[in-house]
């Protein structure tokens, strides 16, 4: 466990100075947002274009290991609902707060980790996980909340996340990176270095953003934000961790990526839809927070864990 810790205190340590240098104004919120777009559309994208080039579809895609996944986040996304509707909640806020219990910071903050942590050959696993959070949940987010503000899902919303897929820049490098591995298309070295030397911002670009990010959110709605960090750092792998081991033929391996993936704090992309539609901001806002913070602790021990298996 300490071996584990120390192992991931870098990566938290890059994230507490951006943190502290959002705290004293020396990097501000439009720094942050700028530094957000580069590393989103530029350094990550680059990085699991490289990734994606050099697998085949063969060597990450297995169903049980999707449905695994799926089943667990499932039911953590209904335990949010139901506490969210039995407090009288909208459709709209328990859909943003169902989002908080599942959706973690794959991208920016799992990718760099654990393809540290776990291997190179968990990068692939870490990859799927990301494509159905970003195709299946980020799409059902959208479905819920302009479906409960218009009153109906329309062609209107089904063409919003249609567009949103097909413009996102993590689905477009991951599926140009496998299509160039099935095609078998060799990239010239040239492109390889320079996408190599551009991917290599994507880590401590990503962590710091995350600090500096967090130096923005709000502690507000404490309740409710540590309801929701105990879903996403607790329910969330666990439940998982029942699908893959007990109920679906998920290699040992694979389960412990799922797992510590289901162990990562809330993302910030649920924050930016969650203000894009002004559904309880403030509280996502809360979630990240103290999801991260408590992370520091809690990953560590998921992470010890997976490694054993």
């Amino acid at each position: 466990m300490i071996e584990v810790f120390l192992q991931t205190l870098p990566f938290f340590g890059v994230i507490g100075l951006g943190y502290s240098a959002g705290r004293i104004g020396f990097f501000g919120a439009e720094a942050t947002a700028y530094l957000t777009l580069f590393v989103f559309y530029f350094a990550l994208s680059a990085m699991l274009f490289l990734f994606a080039a050099r697998l085949s579809i063969a060597d990450v895609l297995d169903w049980d290991f999707v449905f695994a996944y799926l089943s667990g986040c499932i039911v953590v996304y209904l335990i949010a609902t139901v506490v969210s509707v039995i407090q009288g909640k909208s459709v709209a806020e328990g859909a943003v707060e169902a989002q908080c219990a599942i959706i973690g910071n794959v991208g920016f903050l799992g990718i760099p980790m654990l393809a540290l942590l776990l291997g190179d050959a968990a990068v692939g696993l870490i990859m799927v996980v990301l494509a159905i959070d970003l195709i299946v949940f980020s799409s059902l987010i959208v479905i819920l909340i302009t479906g409960s503000q218009d009153g109906k899902v329309g062609l209107k919303t089904l063409r919003t996340v249609g567009l949103g897929l097909v413009k996102n820049p993590l689905i477009l490098s991951i599926g140009s990176g496998l299509l160039f591995a099935s095609l078998s298309i060799t990239i010239p070295k040239p492109a390889e270095e320079f996408l190599t030397i551009l991917g290599g911002a994507a880590t401590p670009g990503a962590l710091f953003a995350i600090g500096a990010s967090l130096a923005g959110k709000s502690a507000e709605r404490v309740s409710t934000a540590i309801w929701l960090s105990i879903c996403k750092l607790g329910l969330h792998p666990l439940a998982v961790a029942i699908f893959a081991l007990l109920v679906f033929d998920v290699p040992s391996y694979a389960a412990g990526v799922m797992v510590a993936c289901a162990a990562l704090p809330v993302a910030g992309n649920v924050f930016m839809i969650a203000q894009n539609y002004n559904v309880a901001p403030a509280r996502v806002s809360a979630a990240i927070l103290f999801s991260t913070v408590a992370s520091i602790l809690t990953l560590p021990l998921v992470i010890a864990w997976v490694t054993s298996l």
